[in-house]
């Protein structure tokens, strides 16, 4: 069964407008830390690459993750800003929990 997964969201902002971003990114978080299951938030910026920044989000579970994108103030909030993201697979489930590596953790 999968457990935690993680999504790992980039999008390629210029250096003028990360200030914007920030606020934009910021308010997404909020609503989306309000779902059930969520369970932690990063967002970073590249070090090789100052305009490539990422989204990390922790969730229980992958169908945490995808009701929390249900809710009307998550569709009104955060997803304007998710549609922004560089089109890539953004999900992904940990395969290196606490007691080792487990390359069979799938459950589809």
């Amino acid at each position: 069964m999968v457990g935690l997964v993680f999504v790992v969201i980039r999008f390629r902002v210029g250096e003028a407008e990360q200030a914007v971003f920030g606020k934009r990114v910021q308010a997404a978080v909020d609503v989306l830390a309000r779902q059930k299951g969520f369970v932690s938030a990063q967002v970073g910026r590249n070090v090789d690459d100052p305009e490539l920044l990422a989204l990390n989000l922790e969730f229980e579970n992958v169908g945490s993750y995808r009701r929390a994108l249900s809710p009307y103030d998550v569709k009104v909030t955060a997803v304007p800003l998710l549609s922004q993201a560089i089109d890539e697979p953004t999900a992904y489930e940990e395969l290196l929990p606490e007691h080792g590596f487990d390359g069979a953790a799938q459950d589809r």
